[in-house]
């Protein structure tokens, strides 16, 4: 399957507005402070911890390891292209905090177990794990007739994933990140034709643009919704 290299390239999930939200709810849950230290599994281009790197000056840069390496990922923070396994597994270094935003359903079943379990041990006394998906009942994503399809087949995944994480972090809590999207029909089919989720991957060419011209003809010039994640945060 082809790697999902689009999801925080020019869409409001790497806008200015969009990650200052995210780390505003993630000040909600964590003591920021110069002495943090932060593994971002799945960075893509680290725009997060590299905003957080920015306005809070940690004294060791936070590290985004991803198996995708973009041409543009931000200058401010360590980045490694490695599997988040063989990384969690070699390394001796502890973290405050854990970061996987929408890349847990990439790893398999039994991935998913040794991930949390290795993570876990690379915890500072009171670090958090904080692990965010889509919401997958009643989610707002603008799709077309296939991309629905495909999207709620992987939601259901998901549900099933975020059962085996609660299993595997006892005591763990549940919270949602909400934000607002404007965005014009124009960029979002061009989203769409970059195939920014990893519903899109396997689709062609000619199915992606018939899939565009549905999206043009169900929505006028701009697109509203709400996108919601659920956090499933731990803390040792």
């Amino acid at each position: 399957m082809k790697r999902l290299r689009n999801w925080d390239n020019k869409t409001w999930l790497s806008s200015k507005k969009y990650i200052n939200s995210f780390n505003v709810f993630l000040k909600s849950k964590i003591n920021f402070n110069k002495d943090l230290q932060i593994l971002d599994i799945g960075c893509g281009r680290a725009n997060i911890i590299s905003a957080l790197q920015k306005k809070y000056k940690f004294k060791k840069k936070p590290i985004g390891i991803d198996v995708v390496k973009n041409g543009n990922i931000k200058k401010n923070i360590f980045f490694k292209k490695i599997n988040a396994l063989k990384y969690l597994k070699k390394t001796n270094k502890k973290f405050d905090l854990i970061l996987i935003k929408q890349t847990i359903h990439f790893f398999n079943k039994n991935e998913i177990k040794a991930l949390l379990s290795q993570a876990k041990s690379r915890l500072n006394n009171k670090g958090q794990i904080l692990i965010l998906a889509l919401k997958t009942r009643n989610n707002k994503i603008p799709c077309f007739k296939k991309m629905k399809i495909l999207l709620n087949k992987s939601l259901k995944k998901d549900e099933t994933i975020l059962a085996i994480v609660k299993k595997n972090l006892k005591k763990s809590k549940e919270s949602y990140f909400k934000y607002n999207v404007n965005i014009s029909t124009k960029k979002y089919s061009k989203m769409i034709n970059d195939r920014y989720i990893s519903c899109l991957l396997p689709m062609n060419q000619k199915v992606l643009k018939l899939g565009i011209d549905e999206i043009n003809n169900k929505f006028g010039n701009l697109i509203k919704f709400e996108d919601v994640l659920k956090c499933v945060s731990y803390r040792k």
